[in-house]
């Protein structure tokens, strides 16, 4: 049964605060050194490139709200409602397996279709 109290379910609440505060040191803090992170716009492998991804992701958040975090020991998924600079408004799930204490890997899970329109619109430096 998924609890709010479990140690995923936790560690999930954390790392949804930590996008919240736009803390990536505090992110990478309960990351695995070997973490997976897929999304709609690929997949990342190690907290090195999981960094970048959530520095890129921090630079964009306006406002973010948890509206669920629950799990078990291991696996946790995380519902957060997110304003950004580009897209007023998307619901994003994400879908967290814990290893020793640390996210081993997310899956995020968004509609990427008016990221990829106003991705279409900027020009590259």
């Amino acid at each position: 049964m998924a609890e709010q109290n479990a140690t995923a379910a936790k560690i999930a609440r954390a790392y949804g605060e930590a996008m919240a505060s736009k803390d990536v040191d505090a992110i990478v803090k309960i990351s695995a050194d070997d973490i997976v992170c897929t999304s709609p716009i690929g997949k990342t492998t190690g907290v090195a490139a999981f960094r970048d991804f959530q520095e890129g992701f921090a630079r964009m958040i306006k406002k973010l709200d948890i509206r669920a975090a629950y799990g078990d020991e291991t696996q946790a998924v995380l519902v957060y409602a997110v304003e950004t600079h580009p897209v007023p408004h998307s619901l994003v799930a994400e879908l967290i397996q814990v290893k020793d204490g640390k996210i081993a890997s997310t899956e995020v899970i968004y509609d990427a279709t008016h990221y990829a329109a106003y991705m279409s619109t900027v020009q590259p430096h």
